[in-house]
């Protein structure tokens, strides 16, 4: 549910690693990274459709506590804060935390909140806008096959309600934005990653 088309340029933008957490790696370290990115953030990289200016947020990610979201780690659980704009995820036997930057959607009336699960993964996925994304962008094409052009990125885990998926985007500039219509994106280096962890069945909380 990524906007369509991408942005007029493509600069890469703060990459944060999807951070690995265990004993030797404590939060004021995750916290360290994400500050040290702000600096790369630049006023004028905004969504070209966009009417108000919105800062990159990266500085406000911090480790969480899997007990404060989830009953338990069956499946593995990805909890997206679409506050922090950050993606979350805990494997089942506990030893692999990861945090990603994440975009966001645009607006409060295209944010789902809640609880649903991974149903279906895909590598390539193909793209198609909605019934309203057409009718608000009628200029929009019916279809996007797997590739450069593809809003879904590399790879897309599609959940339980429909139409909704987090996925790669090939316009990095999205991350740590409020530049979705309704789907959390990564980077394609990040949704690699979380695809090959996450399962069909995997929990997910979108807060």
């Amino acid at each position: 549910m990524s906007p369509f088309p991408p942005l007029r340029s493509s600069r890469r933008g703060f990459l944060l690693g999807g951070v690995a957490l265990g004993a030797s790696l404590a939060a004021p370290a995750v916290l360290a990274q994400a500050q040290s990115g702000a600096a790369l953030v630049n006023r004028n990289d905004l969504e070209a459709d966009q009417r108000e200016e919105t800062r990159r947020n990266i500085t406000s990610f911090r480790v969480l506590e899997w007990r404060n979201h989830f009953d338990n780690l069956r499946g593995g659980a990805i909890l997206a804060d679409t506050v922090s704009r950050c993606v979350h995820f805990w494997s089942e036997d506990e030893r692999t935390y990861r945090i990603y930057p994440s975009s966001v959607p645009m607006t409060e009336e295209l944010t789902r909140t809640g609880r649903t699960e991974v149903v279906r993964k895909v590598v390539g996925p193909e793209w198609r806008p909605t019934p309203e994304m057409r009718a608000r962008y009628p200029e929009w094409p019916p279809f996007v096959g797997p590739g450069p052009d593809n809003p879904l990125g590399s790879h897309a885990l599609y959940l339980g309600w429909t139409y909704y998926r987090i996925h790669g985007t090939h316009d990095t500039r999205k991350i740590g934005r409020r530049s979705s219509s309704g789907c959390i994106g990564l980077y394609n280096e990040h949704i690699s990653q979380l695809f090959s962890y996450a399962r069909v069945g995997t929990q997910v909380l979108l807060i």
